[in-house]
């Protein structure tokens, strides 16, 4: 698997409903969310027309892809990843004010997966976990959508002796429940890495919808 996602999305209504009708993002409000997530940077165009979600999910470092439509404020950046969501820092949570914020990162390298959830600014599901560093954050009630991998109806199995690796040190794939968060909170998914009961058919064209690109640096002294 190499799915990679670095997402906020601040929503007033379901992401996928807005997502699934590819709606066009404007130029000005766009580079105004990136402003705003990114305050005292040098901001300018990336040099791309547009950008896929399909890509722009995990854009490279130093480039911000966003969407800013009624309802959606939706941003990628690679500065979002990291390893305990509710140390998300207090300006981009306080922006989510009379709104629901998601948050979605994963790196297939390493098979880390962190999402969270706030409403109205309050936090109300965090979660971090990778095979290597084992649960890093488990805030708030686990999601129905959860609940079967906790469950351990989507075990790992290894095809190695387990003398020589021992069992999957969690009951799931972080990427598998990574893909199905995705489902849930945007309507689409990264590579459909889903299993059994819980696989979906996502209501998003990723390759439809479309973000502006910016590339965001430091300023000069």
């Amino acid at each position: 698997m190499g799915a990679k996602t670095a997402v906020l999305a601040y929503a007033d209504v379901a992401v996928a409903d807005i997502l699934q009708d590819s709606p066009e993002s404007d130029h000005d409000y766009a580079a105004a969310l990136v402003a705003r997530v990114r305050p005292g940077q040098c901001i300018e165009e990336d040099g791309e027309e547009l950008w896929e979600l399909a890509e722009a999910v995990y854009p490279p470092k130093g480039t911000v892809c966003a969407l800013s439509v009624p309802g959606l404020d939706l941003v990628c950046d690679q500065e979002f990843m990291i390893d305990r969501p509710s140390q998300l820092a207090e300006y981009l949570v306080a922006a989510s004010r009379g709104r629901r914020l998601y948050f979605h990162a994963m790196h297939s390298v390493v098979d880390w997966l962190a999402f969270a959830i706030w409403e109205d600014g309050r936090l109300v599901r965090s979660l971090s976990l990778s095979p290597d560093a084992g649960i890093i954050e488990d805030i708030g009630q686990r999601l129905p959508f959860e609940l079967p991998y906790w469950e351990g109806r989507h075990r790992v199995e290894s095809d190695a002796p387990s003398e020589v690796e021992g069992p999957y040190p969690l009951p799931f794939h972080p990427l598998e429940l990574g893909e199905r968060a995705m489902m849930e909170f945007f309507g689409f998914y990264v590579e459909g890495c889903m299993a059994g009961d819980e696989a979906a058919e996502p209501v998003v064209d990723v390759w439809a919808v479309e973000l502006q690109g910016f590339r965001v640096t430091p300023p000069e002294n």
